[in-house]
């Protein structure tokens, strides 16, 4: 959601946090703000909208200094409005702040009543308010930011600067990312290492309740009990941090057709042995005796999580169940002696996962963590860190990280049922060779954009509403499909199971909303074949994806038929979720909606 980037530097700040601001626009936000200190006085810029207004400002009004912070914030408390924007002040402190505090209005109170005033309407600047109460009361910066933290409850990472201190920064998590790097006599901190990329590859992890005194040389971490910390450097290549478009017109564009390559990275790590068998971290668990897996996660990592449930409890017959992240500990459930806890993450920061997972951890469950970013909270509190190797993923809606979770959920699917003897070596062989064949499959599909364009410009670009049905595998991807169009199009879509058609949904069905059926020839094809004649007899507009063998049986009756390579059932998923990436795409591009960066939406939920 929100971008730190803090600077104690030899060069002028403002430009390289303004860069470095920039490779965090894929979090969504929508305001922005810098402060530099020079000559021992801070001063600041701050816009609305995006970062293009705050640098026709600093282009106006520069700001001079070697030290900084700047900001990109999601509006949660208050109007995304200037008054609002991030880096907030207030006497000699100036904070920026990822996360909700939620004592703020109690502490407003008391400082209001100790007669300090408030420019904003968010929780942030309480922050920098009673640091600067603390400092009134004469205590240096270090010890006010300490007693400051000790009052705060909630989420947070924050970086705090302060009047008279050219060379001192202080940072803090409690429930939201931040990363230090160390570069040659400078000293930098981000929400996101993508941030730093340019700036160094050496990088300290905070843990959760660390906070850090920085300065050019030196750094000193004190853990959540306040005793000093070591924390491990990390060593980044340049690799890691690659986020360019190239010569694709947006991230989704470019991040959907990577997928070939990204499928084949994956089924690299899962084989790495190269004899046909998978290659897991997660195989010494002892699947045979594990009464069920719960899976936990959100939005479309929730959705990969369900058609893992059915492959999990179809190929291994594990029992699964597959929980939202955001109410999953609220309902207190009951979770068995000896099972196991899975969670999903694109980030590894999503905040109600991470709470999913020490709840899991605290009812004594063992925990796996599916996640693109190895260095991450979840990654380091699970027991056993699954990496999807999807690479760093800009666009806010999920493309490439959506079919790596599937192919590492497929991949998992095969290492459990050979350990609960549903497939036998024959099989994992059998199994590992047919899984060969997806970076092929979404390549086929990927050479069906022509079609799909077409269909979602004339199809579903001028529509208000649209529904995707499915059964069986199909049933999530219609899910997700109506996910996709949704957050990049804003039209209203939902996803139906197509058997429950007849309790309710069709009556929406008319002329004016399309319907998208996810149909490839299965099993379950002659059900669906009935759905989607039940739609179609009540003046419904079907767009049928499906395969040359489903087109031959409804493409004459449909309204539109893209037809999608052939393959096995079980590898359906990966077909037809490019499928509806791309007509998701295509129908935003129609539009003109921000496809990278869609109204109200952040890359990394790192809040509740």
């Amino acid at each position: 959601m929100c971008g730190i980037v803090g600077i104690l530097g030899q060069r002028p700040a403002a430009p390289v946090i303004l860069d470095s601001l920039r490779r965090l626009e894929y979090r969504g936000y929508d305001s922005a703000g810098i402060v530099a200190l020079d000559g021992g006085v801070m001063d600041r810029r701050r816009s609305s909208g995006k970062l293009s207004a705050l640098a026709e400002l600093l282009e106006a009004q520069p700001l001079a200094g070697t030290s900084g912070l700047g900001h990109t914030r999601w509006a949660t408390h208050g109007r995304p409005v200037e008054a609002n924007a991030h880096p907030h002040r207030a006497g000699p402190v100036a904070v920026v702040h990822n996360g909700i505090i939620e004592n703020y209005l109690d502490l407003r109170r008391q400082l209001e009543a100790e007669g300090w005033g408030f420019g904003s309407e968010t929780d942030s600047e309480v922050i920098a308010t009673l640091c600067a109460a603390f400092l009134r009361r004469g205590l240096v910066p270090e010890d006010a930011a300490a007693a400051t933290l000790a009052r705060l409850r909630g989420a947070y990472a924050l970086c705090l600067m302060f009047d008279g201190a050219d060379d001192l920064m202080i940072c803090a998590r409690r429930g939201s990312p931040l990363v230090i790097g160390h570069g040659e006599g400078e000293m930098f901190v981000g929400s996101d290492a993508l941030a730093l990329a340019p700036l160094t590859g050496r990088l300290t992890y905070l843990e959760e309740g660390d906070w850090a005194v920085l300065t050019r040389r030196s750094m000193v971490i004190h853990d959540a009990e306040g005793r000093r910390a070591n924390r491990p450097l990390h060593h980044l290549e340049a690799g890691d941090f690659l986020a360019e478009k190239g010569p694709y017109p947006h991230f989704m564009l470019k991040e959907i057709h990577e997928q070939p390559g990204v499928a084949a990275r994956v089924l690299g790590s899962w084989t790495a042995r190269g004899d046909g068998t998978v290659t897991c971290d997660a195989a010494g668990l002892g699947w045979a005796r594990v009464p069920r897996l719960t899976i936990a996660a959100c939005g479309t990592a929730c959705l990969a999580g369900q058609v893992g449930k059915i492959w999990l409890e179809r190929i291994a017959r594990l029992p699964v169940e597959i929980e939202i992240a955001s109410e999953f500990r609220y309902r207190e459930p009951p979770l068995p002696e000896g099972g196991v806890t899975l969670v999903i993450s694109q980030s590894g920061e999503t905040a109600d996962t991470l709470a999913a997972l020490r709840y899991a951890k605290e009812a004594g469950q063992r925990t796996l963590g599916l996640v693109n970013v190895p260095t991450s909270t979840i990654a380091r509190e699970v027991d056993v860190a699954l990496a999807t190797h999807a690479g760093p993923e800009i666009g806010v809606a999920s493309t490439k990280a959506f079919t790596a979770q599937l192919l590492c959920l497929l991949g998992f699917t095969v290492m459990v049922a050979r350990q609960r003897g549903t497939l036998d070596e024959a099989d994992e062989r059998r199994w590992i060779g047919a899984l060969s064949s997806v970076p092929r499959l979404i390549a086929e599909t990927l050479a069906a954009e022509p079609a799909i364009a077409a269909a979602a410009a004339g199809a579903l670009a001028p529509a208000s509403d649209a529904i995707f049905v499915g059964r069986g595998l199909m049933y999530p991807l219609a899910l997700e499909g109506a996910l996709k169009l949704k957050e990049i199009t804003y039209i209203h879509a939902e996803g139906h199971a197509a058997g429950e058609l007849k309790h309710g949904p069709i009556a929406l069905v008319d002329a004016t909303v399309p319907v998208v059926a996810l149909a490839p020839s299965d099993g379950l094809f002659d059900k669906l074949d009935s759905n989607i004649r039940e739609i179609m007899a009540r003046d419904g507009r079907v767009l049928l994806l499906t395969d040359a063998a489903g087109a031959a049986r409804l493409g004459e009756a449909a309204w539109r038929t893209i037809v999608l390579p052939d393959c096995e059932p079980f590898l359906q998923p990966f077909v037809q979720a490019v499928a509806i990436q791309l007509l998701a795409y295509h129908c935003a591009l129609a539009r003109g909606t921000d496809i990278d960066q869609p109204r109200n939406l952040a890359k990394s939920v790192t809040v509740e």
